[in-house]
């Protein structure tokens, strides 16, 4: 008989500890405490690659395009800004013309991703910037710049 009392008396003093523990930590005292706030709606920058001489954008281009809108869902698109660029290949007006195809390629296929009540600023830089002070090409100028600019929906 005594050893069963010192049994139960040791998994009540052990349950108390336990239990004590828990009591040291507050709960919530609202739904607000224990939800994760949204993260803000913030600008944000990508990229889209094309093929050499094209204007025309690739799949994975389509696919950055997609991921931009999932981005900035919920959130006000304030401004777009796209600058197409060329490599320094070729002669310097072809590469401002095909530059400029490429922003407005862009911008096209931004429409069509959700992004249709935006101002959208597209510029062209052609090979500008395409080589560095000492004459080297720069690798990787056949790309369009897009900088989306973004904030919280205004309250009512």
């Amino acid at each position: 008989m005594k050893i069963s009392v010192i049994r139960t008396a040791g998994v009540i003093v052990g349950l108390g500890a336990i239990l004590g523990g828990c009591a040291s930590t507050p709960w919530p005292r609202s739904r607000a405490q224990i939800e994760t706030p949204a993260t803000p709606c913030q600008d944000f920058q990508v990229q889209i690659y094309f093929d050499r001489d094209s204007a025309e954008i690739p799949r994975e281009g389509r696919s950055v395009l997609a991921s931009a809108q999932a981005m900035a869902k919920g959130c006000q698109v304030k401004a777009v800004q796209v600058v197409g660029l060329a490599d320094a290949v070729g002669a310097p007006g072809a590469n401002l013309d095909l530059s400029r195809r490429r922003g407005d390629a862009v911008r096209k296929a931004l429409g069509k991703a959700g992004f249709k009540q935006v101002v959208l600023d597209v510029t062209a830089a052609g090979e500008a910037g395409a080589t560095t002070a000492m004459g080297a090409v720069q690798p990787l100028r056949r790309r369009a710049d897009i900088r989306i600019e973004m904030g919280p929906w205004p309250r009512r």
